[in-house]
């Protein structure tokens, strides 16, 4: 993916010298590492929406660590991490913005916010072992690097192409806010059974990987900057972080009950479904008969 040198957007905030950092970080006097990042992964599934409570009850705390936050500021010029962040970040304003206007309306952007360890949201307190979310009570996606890493390592989605999908998930769910999908879902919350609303959020996570796609059919035509392979590591990404590949790999067995994020091989067709239509209304998920 040949990124360097477009466009880095501005609606990119820096807390990470306010961060935890290092290897993990305690709650109760319990540290959180790997493993505990693995278990909220399948907990809630990966890139998911407000996931914040996984933390406290894994390491048996009573409640979200209270932090302090630090004065928000851009990355340093010369972080080429944060400045890939804010290229990929740039070019889903430019993608939506446009689909937004042709549709007569206008796109209010995200602001993505870069952090170590914990750092307050308006949905509680974000915590860096539950991998990158969105708050939509902020319009903010939350990601620390860190995370990555993991992808690469434990998750078996390495490739600069799939971290790019990571960031295209989460503003699909800034999407989703903004067209009122994830209010009418959360609403549903308390008026269905678990199972039901597990299938609800299964579907709200499946076109977030669609509009991911879309994405990657929009800004590939606007500036034809992926390499072979690229594609495939975003779908291979999709596929590592399906609820059943998950769960295999934990437990070895699958819970189709408790997916809350589709399968494997859900994930990849959404996200093939929106690369290869560019519609949003292809990526329906809610009317659609079979996942």
């Amino acid at each position: 993916m040949r990124w360097e040198g477009e466009r880095q957007s501005d609606n990119v905030e820096d807390r990470r010298s306010g961060g935890g950092g290092g290897g993990g970080f305690g709650i109760g006097g319990r540290s959180i590492g790997v493993g505990t990042i693995v278990l909220a992964l399948i907990g809630w599934g990966v890139f998911g929406i407000n996931p914040l409570t996984t933390i406290g009850m894994l390491s048996g705390g009573g409640g979200a660590p209270q932090v302090q936050q630090a004065p928000a500021s851009h990355p340093p010029q010369d972080d080429k991490q944060a400045a890939f962040v804010s290229t990929v970040l740039a070019s889903t304003e430019d993608v939506w913005s446009d689909i937004f206007r042709k549709g007569g309306a206008q796109y209010p952007a995200p602001r993505l916010v870069l952090f170590r360890g914990v750092t307050p949201t308006a949905c509680g307190t974000g915590q860096s072992a539950m991998g990158p979310f969105y708050c939509p009570g902020d319009h903010k996606v939350y990601l620390d690097m860190d995370f990555f890493d993991t992808m690469s390592r434990q998750l078996g989605a390495p490739g600069v192409f799939a971290r790019a999908y990571v960031i295209a998930h989460e503003v699909g769910h800034h999407v989703q806010s903004v067209l009122g999908t994830t209010a009418k879902v959360d609403g549903m919350r308390g008026r269905v059974s678990e199972r039901d609303q597990n299938a609800l959020s299964v579907r709200l996570e499946l076109q977030a990987d669609c509009y991911a796609g879309i994405w990657a059919k929009y800004s590939q035509q606007a500036k034809n900057w992926l390499d072979q392979g690229d594609i495939e590591s975003a779908v291979n990404a999709a596929q590592q972080i399906g609820d059943d590949t998950l769960q295999r790999k934990s437990t070895g067995t699958v819970r189709p009950d408790a997916f809350t994020h589709g399968t494997s091989a859900q994930r990849v067709h959404w996200f093939t479904q929106g690369l290869q239509s560019g519609s949003l209304q292809s990526c329906d998920t809610f009317s659609a008969r079979t996942l």
